[in-house]
Formats: C-alpha cells, structure tokens, sequence
C-alpha cells in the first residue's frame, strides 16, 4: 500500500534522517574493482553456503533488519497501523539509493517473503492475520517462503495436488511441494492447496499461511549438480491450519496466486537482466586472458550476450517504473523471467566455447573451472519462478493473444 497524499515530511528531510540513521549505523561501502586474478574466483547464480555461515548470516540480517525498521525504514510504504509510514515510493526508492552505498549485511534471506508473501498478505488477509505476520515480517523476526509447485504438476500449479480438506474451524493439509527456496529456516509458508477436486483446474484451489515448524511438516534439502542445496522439497502430512489464515475465498485461490507469481516475477526477472555489469565484465576478462579476444567468432558471442542483457535491462526498468508508478506487476514480468534465464543461459555457452575443457576440468588457474557453478547452475534458474515453457505460454496466451496451448 503506497499512500501518495502530501507527506508530513519533506524528500530531503527524509534524506537527512535516513543518511544520520546509516551513518551512525552501518559503514560506507568500499568500491571494489575487478581485477583478473585477485580475490574470489567463483562466478555462481545461487548463493550457497555451510549450514554454519548461512546462519551466521541470517542473524545478522535479522539484527539489521530489527534496527531498520525500529528506526522508522522497515516498511517506508507500508500502513501505519502495521508499522509502516505510509509515506510515497519516492522515499522509498531515496533510502534504497543511500543504503546502496553503506556496507549492510545480506538480506537476501527476506527476499521472498517480503517480495512476495507479505504482498499477498495484505491484499488478501484478514485484519487479524495481517496484525500478527506483516509487522514481524518487515522487522525480520520471521521470514517467509512459497509453497506452490510439486514433483508432479511442476510450474503449472492449476495441476496441483496437495489437498487441503475442512474439518470445522480448520483445515487439514496433505501433500508435497518441491523447490522451495528458504524453507529450511522460515516461520511461515504461503501455500496453495486443492480444496475442491471436482472442480476445473484453475477452480478449487484455495490459499493459507502454514506455520513450517507445525507437526506434520518436514523439510528435506535437495542437493543440486552444483553441489549446494539452494531448494527444498517438504512433505505435509495432515497438517492443521486455521480457517482464519486462509488467503482469500475458498476455491478462488487462483487469484490470490496471482498476486504472489505476479510480484515473484517482477522480483526475479526484474532483479536482473541477465550476469550484470560486474559478471559481463568477468567474461570480457576471461576472453583477453585467455587470448581469445580477438576471436570473430567470440567476439561475435560476447557483443551478442552484452546486448540481450542490455536490452533485458532497459526492458526491466520500464516495467519497474510501472510497478513504483503504483500499477499491478502484469504478465510483462513473465518476459522479463525468461529473459533472464535466456541470457544466462547464451552467456553461460560463451563462456564454455571460450574455456574449452578447461570448464569440465579444474586446473587450478585462476577465473576458469569456477565457472561451472555457473553453468550448472543456471538450469535451476529455469525453473524458479516458473519454468521457460510455462513463461511462453502465459506470454503467448497473455500476451500475445494466441490460442491455449492443447491439452493432451
């Protein structure tokens, strides 16, 4: 909820107490440039650590967080009556450019649940619900994650299956869902269910908040070819929920979905038109210290890969402008998931036709085996956020006007 009446405060007195705020809190980012052979080698798309470092992590985003937010810039946009300010996205967007320049712990560990469930919470929750997730959410002491597709239906999650069936004042859920991202370490899960089997695809489904620590919940890592465990499957067995944190009406859970894939788009493919400009330069690099610049064939790869990712990112802020504009995230956002995962995975194949065996077989020189993470990583791109072929079909179907695609 952005409010766009005159705020009590002005931009620049914003500005003031948001730079006081970081300066007494956080120290000025260091500008670090890039040069081949030094510091990290490793070029990954999914931010993979040991159980320990990851929690480490995670405390001090949740401490940076709990400061923020106590200080008056946890949630800028955001209702009062949940803890926010109330005040335009221009304030919003005036924090984001200072604290850009301050060296704040990741909060890479809040992403999903305040880019896409705290969203659906507060357009479809009750009163009740909204007062007691959305103000611990904005504060990080909890953290969120989505539970839409499973082994079977994958992205398309009108075929889903895990039920959800009433039993008074409650609902009882059974099922699996597949490639959650955060389940391992969040409090609640937003979770789409079949509450009426009889019903069309895109009818009977219903939405809840689940509490992913209840009994009947179990969280299992899954372990990729890039040797992190990123996602997770987890298994609901006759897992009670309350009809109140039910999102929405019963059976037009579609709906309430859309809010989440809609935001869940922007957050991914808006998030990025491809490597950045950091990581294209890393390939310009490799391609000069490996003597394969002057190459017409790789120099005709790598002018191709600075375009798309270009174009993707002109593309993506104008969609992001709509969206701070005060306008729903529409199916454009779709275009702009499968741009990325287009980009990563041509730039990804520039890199392999520039390093040759060198990236199936770890040398030891600097800046070439680490980009197998990359490349390996970039299928489990593909699929988050839903995967490259449903993407076509909503564009096409959405987009484009194109007849749906027939069902076997």
């Amino acid at each position: 909820m952005t409010t766009e009446t005159s705020p009590t405060i002005t931009l620049e007195e914003f500005r003031a107490e948001a730079k006081a705020f970081l300066d007494a809190n956080a120290e000025r980012r260091r500008v670090e440039r890039f040069e081949w052979g030094k510091g990290s080698d490793r070029v990954g798309l999914f931010d993979e650590k040991s159980a320990e470092d990851e929690q480490a992590e995670i405390e001090a985003a949740k401490a940076w967080k709990a400061k923020e937010f106590d200080a008056g810039f946890g949630w800028i946009t955001g209702p009062k009556a949940y803890g926010g300010r109330e005040l335009p996205a221009a304030f919003e967007r005036a924090y984001r450019e200072l604290a850009a320049g301050y060296a704040i712990p990741s909060q890479a560990c809040f992403g999903i649940g305040l880019g896409m469930v705290a969203p659906t919470i507060l357009a479809h929750a009750i009163d009740e619900v909204k007062e007691r997730y959305l103000r611990p959410l904005y504060r990080g002491d909890i953290i969120g994650c989505q539970l839409f597709s499973e082994p079977v239906a994958g992205s398309d999650l009108a075929g889903i299956q895990t039920r959800a069936v009433r039993d008074g004042d409650e609902w009882v859920l059974t099922g699996q869902k597949v490639w959650t991202s955060g389940a391992h370490y969040s409090d609640i899960g937003e979770i789409i269910t079949r509450t009426s089997p009889d019903k069309p695809k895109h009818k009977g489904l219903t939405m809840f908040l689940v509490d992913m620590r209840a009994p009947g919940v179990e969280v299992r890592r899954l372990r990729q070819m890039t040797g992190g465990a990123s996602f997770n499957e987890v298994f609901f067995t006759e897992v009670r929920v309350p009809d109140s944190h039910r999102l929405g009406d019963v059976d037009e859970g579609w709906t309430v979905a859309l809010t989440t894939l809609m935001n869940e788009r922007a957050a991914i493919g808006g998030g990025g038109a491809g490597l950045g400009t950091m990581s294209m330069t890393r390939v310009f690099e490799l391609a000069k210290a490996l003597g394969r610049s002057a190459d017409p064939l790789v120099r005709q790869g790598l002018a191709e890969a600075y375009i798309r990712t270009s174009v993707a990112r002109y593309t993506n802020l104008r969609a992001m402008a709509k969206i701070r504009a005060g306008q729903l995230p529409g199916p454009e956002m779709s275009i702009a998931k499968l741009s990325l995962t287009q980009n990563l995975w041509y730039t990804a194949n520039v890199v392999a036709g520039i390093l040759g065996p060198r990236i199936t077989a770890d040398t030891g020189e600097w800046g070439t085996f680490a980009w197998a993470e990359m490349l390996l990583g970039v299928p489990g791109m593909r699929i988050a956020g839903g995967t490259d072929e449903i993407m076509r079909n909503i564009i096409g179907e959405r987009v484009l006007g194109l007849p749906k695609e027939p069902k076997g």
